[in-house]
């Protein structure tokens, strides 16, 4: 009983520092996909090889969906014209960062790591559309339609975005809020659950001196990562608490950056998606721009924290003791509502599915 309420404890300690800041993330997907339209962006990423991607990258960026959920909108926005690299670019920078992770990354990590971690994923996203368009097979593809994706891996949120235009329930703001606080919160509350948890147990379990007697070598902790990251499934939102667990039984910061930028990008469905709807040389080059980019910030931002004489270990969850107690109280009571709300309405609903092998 000791072990289970110390590591509840632990759990209920980063859901309260996390709490207002997955608040704040879920308003901004809200007006993200209010004001957003598939349609108008797929006029922009199908001329040239290098503005689309540089484009879909910076578009992929703040939205909200796992490495599942982003097929079947990439696969849309490619049946509207955009190319290869932008579609792969697309791929890369959704799944791995969003509007509702950065806020996250801030509140449970520290204010470098909520920089680091977007920046990379853009530049990985803009590395693998680039070399696809430049040296990948023009038009080469095994695509699936966008049924099949569906049938593989779907989910509610893999239709972003669409609106109903009208008044009070149909209005944008309110098809916003719907999105963001039911549908979106009901596809990843659970396993941002899933993701506090394991924190608790790894906060638990994991001797302080653990990670430091077997990953003390930052390349060997990198690697480690990278290898576990690849063929699983952690979201953007859910890898962070872990990520932040991890650093606090002395992981260094260069290799939860790797895993929180390799878990959420990539698991086993979605690199069979990828092969199918773009093609075995595109599957490549996208496991070697997120891998070799993953490495390659991961030592930089080693590097970046040691030149700063930052410690990533003493730093995790300051940034939210900057918000008062009983605000953080009020906020953790509003989002336990809306998440217990958003799971029960997500699994009255017959026709909702989700990523199977999420975590």
């Amino acid at each position: 009983m000791t072990a289970i309420l110390s590591i509840l404890g632990s759990s209920w300690d980063m859901f309260l520092d996390s709490s207002i800041y997955m608040l704040f993330g879920l308003f901004c997907a809200g007006f993200i996909y209010a004001y957003s339209k598939t349609e108008t962006i797929g006029r922009y990423l199908g001329k040239g090889k290098v503005r689309p991607v540089f484009l879909s990258a910076l578009i992929g960026i703040p939205i909200p969906l796992c490495s599942c959920g982003v097929v079947p909108v990439a696969t849309g926005l490619k049946k509207q014209g955009a190319n290869n690299g932008a579609t792969l670019s697309f791929l890369i920078s959704t799944p791995e960062t969003g509007v509702d992770s950065i806020p996250l990354t801030y509140a449970l990590m520290d204010p470098l790591m909520a920089i680091i971690r977007p920046v990379v994923a853009f530049i990985s996203a803009v590395t693998a559309g680039l070399l696809e368009n430049f040296i990948g097979k023009p038009g080469a593809s095994n695509e699936l339609p966008l049924s099949a994706t569906q049938d593989i891996c779907c989910s509610k949120t893999t239709s972003f975005p669409k609106q109903n235009l009208g008044f009070i329930k149909s209005s944008r703001i309110y098809g916003g809020l719907k999105y963001a606080f039911i549908d979106l919160l009901g596809d990843i509350g659970k396993w941002f659950v899933i993701g506090l948890l394991i924190a608790g147990l790894i906060s638990y379990l994991v001797p302080d001196n653990m990670i430091e007697s077997y990953l003390g070598n930052d390349f060997l902790a990198m690697f480690v990562m990278l290898i576990s990251g690849i063929p699983m499934y952690v979201c953007a939102t859910s890898s962070t608490p872990i990520a932040a667990a991890l650093v606090l039984k002395g992981l260094n910061p260069g290799a939860a950056l790797v895993f929180l930028l390799v878990g959420p990008a990539t698991n086993i469905a979605s690199l069979s998606m990828v092969y199918k709807m773009l093609g075995e040389k595109a599957l490549l080059i996208y496991l070697f721009s997120i891998s070799g980019c993953a490495l390659l910030f991961g030592f930089l931002t080693d590097l970046l924290y040691k030149g700063l004489n930052i410690s990533a270990k003493a730093s995790i969850g300051k940034t939210a003791e900057l918000i008062p107690l009983q605000v953080e109280i009020i906020a953790a009571m509003i989002f336990i509502i809306l998440l217990v709300n958003a799971i029960i309405r997500e699994y009255r609903t017959p026709d909702a599915c989700t990523c199977t092998n999420s975590l």
